[in-house]
């Protein structure tokens, strides 16, 4: 039986948890060869609410991936998000001696003096993701490794989440039978599979519209600058819907589907639909009605979305090129006209890219977190060695390096290169600029180091 080296994402949402199983081959490129989706338990705008459900839930999502990989799972990157997740960006300095070359050491030192920021007792530290580096007043250095100079600055974004629910998701993976290799910014892992090569070389502001959050995240040039919750997603929109028609939650999330749209403009302008009520009666009502109580909602996610941006970093048009947008709540018409009528900048419908495999299933905003979360774990170095099919959970790990400066959470473990997979139709490299998708995820996480 030939051996595979897996990496497993684990998103857990308000409204659904998906697991990701992706296997990295012997060329390097990562398939996706597991997906499931359960509808999330126990769960309310990123925290735990109830252990038990949330479990079984986790347990329903890992068991539906694994019938389809043929695998099991043993570790996992979990997705986090919520109001429960802060993050600062502060500033770290480092004193060079003249004539000597920056080393690594200096670099670390300079991460570390800025990490040296009062935080809260009860906060974690998850992610500490160095911006690019000044030396003598020069700008937009990515690696000053080799480099000569006498002052080493860097800005360092921080992210920290409660120690309270970061333990009761903890707990739930572990009831669940599985390991948390690490936590992750849901923000970071959707940039991670979404942003193409143009983007990651320019300033790009992610909107992921979840069920009761959505997560934004700025990119400079690839790396997360600026990153935040909002407590508003998809899921009040269907409140609304369903407050005003009085109607159940599920029918009005089932018209909102079908028939809503985020622009009245461009719904159906001579459809009317019959809902049932909550009382058994029928009513009437336009889809063109319909979307005048969707846009609302939308609008003001949009617009506390633009009002975090520019109150941190500054007028969005000055300081982004585009809007990419993701989540479920994206797939709702006329959502990115919304957006780009408010934010006045180029906007794009984002998919997962770069990846193998289950590209039917997985290709679709609502997959972004959790193929991202998988490419996190490549990026990392993370991975364990399975058997197929149907092995008892063997991990092989022939090596224990220390987790990097920006992972504090995650046991990094690099495992063997797998034997050689069965033969197959050669497949496209999926390059740009001569550098597969991998290549670039692992210069990101080079460039963090």
């Amino acid at each position: 039986m030939k051996d595979n080296l897996i990496i497993v994402g684990l998103d857990i949402g308000t409204t659904k948890i998906t697991t990701v199983i992706g296997e990295i081959g012997a060329d390097g490129a990562v398939d996706i060869i597991g997906e499931g989706t359960a509808p999330a338990e126990g769960i309310k705008r990123g925290a735990v609410v109830n252990l038990e459900r949330t479990t079984h839930a986790i347990k329903t999502s890992v068991a539906a991936a694994e019938r389809v990989a043929g695998v099991k799972a043993s570790e996992v990157f979990v997705g986090v998000s919520g109001t429960h997740v802060k993050a600062i960006t502060s500033h770290g300095l480092a004193a060079i001696r003249r004539q000597q070359e920056i080393s690594r050491p200096d670099v670390d030192r300079a991460i570390e003096n800025a990490r040296a920021v009062p935080l809260d007792p009860n906060y974690e530290v998850l992610h500490a993701l160095p911006q690019e580096y000044v030396i003598d007043g020069q700008e937009g250095i990515k690696n000053p490794v080799g480099m000569h100079g006498v002052r080493l600055e860097v800005d360092v974004h921080i992210v920290s989440a409660s120690s309270g629910p970061l333990a009761n998701l903890r707990r739930c993976v572990t009831e669940a039978g599985l390991t948390s290799r690490g936590f992750v910014l849901q923000a970071l892992a959707s940039g991670l599979s979404t942003l193409d090569a143009t983007e990651q070389d320019s300033t790009v502001v992610l909107i992921d519209i979840g069920g009761a959050t959505t997560d934004v995240g700025v990119f400079k040039r690839g790396n997360l600058a600026h990153s935040a919750s909002i407590p508003i997603g998809a899921d009040h929109v269907t409140q609304d819907i369903a407050q005003i028609l009085k109607i159940p939650f599920e029918e009005a999330e089932r018209v909102k589907r079908k028939y809503g749209a985020a622009l009245p403009e461009l719904a159906e302008p001579d459809l009317t639909l019959e809902i049932m009520s909550g009382s058994g009666t029928m009513q009437a009502v336009s889809a063109f009605d319909l979307s005048r109580l969707i846009k609302p909602r939308l609008a003001e996610i949009f617009n506390l979305v633009r009002d975090e941006i520019d109150g941190a970093l500054g007028p969005v048009e000055l300081i982004a090129s585009s809007v990419v947008l993701t989540g479920g709540g994206s797939l709702l018409k006329g959502t990115p006209e919304l957006s780009r009528d408010r934010f006045r900048l180029p906007v794009r419908l984002a998919r997962p890219r770069g990846i193998g495999g289950l590209t039917d299933i997985v290709s679709s905003p609502t997959h972004a977190t959790a193929v991202g979360l998988a490419l996190f774990g490549v990026g990392a170095g993370s991975a364990v060695i399975t058997r197929r099919p149907d092995m008892p959970r063997v991990e092989v790990v022939p090596e224990v390096v220390a987790p990097p400066v920006d992972i504090p959470v995650a046991t990094v473990a690099v495992a063997d290169s797998p034997a050689p997979r069965e033969a197959r139709e050669p497949r496209k490299n999926p390059s740009e600029g001569g550098k597969s998708w991998l290549e670039r995820i692992r210069e990101m996480f080079r460039d963090w180091l």
